[in-house]
């Protein structure tokens, strides 16, 4: 178990361009489509029923307004997800847009305090 607890950990201190990356090159070595994973697990996710409607287990982190400090929050935002200045000044500047969607409420308000601290407002959905 503790092998795959640091296996998680590890693989959550990807950013978004190198979790593309990891993701194609696993499709690639195994033959299979992360797309249909994703529509297999589906079906068995929505049997949980009432019990995942309870508690709420993956947030969107939704960008509101960059709070005047328009820089910062482009800085953070680019490290936060990897995107290149040009697409994390258009994410900032067409706020509310989400910055990351479906993570965990440790990491969703891990970066939900790190734009506050740079000045910008988020919400999590």
């Amino acid at each position: 178990m503790a092998d795959i607890a640091k296996l998680v950990e590890d693989l959550s201190q990807l950013t978004v361009m190198e979790a593309a990356e990891l993701a194609k090159a696993l499709e690639e070595a195994w033959g299979v489509s992360a797309a249909a994973a994703v529509a297999v697990a589906a079906p068995a996710a929505g049997g949980a029923g009432e019990a995942a409607a309870e508690e709420q287990t993956e947030f969107d982190v939704i960008l509101t307004g960059d709070g005047g400090k328009k820089i910062q929050v482009i800085k953070e935002v680019r490290a936060i997800t990897g995107l290149g200045l040009t697409e994390a000044k258009a994410l900032v500047e067409g706020a509310p847009k989400p910055i990351k969607e479906a993570v965990n409420k440790a990491e969703a308000e891990d970066i939900k305090g790190k734009i506050e601290a740079a000045g910008g407002t988020v919400e999590l959905k």
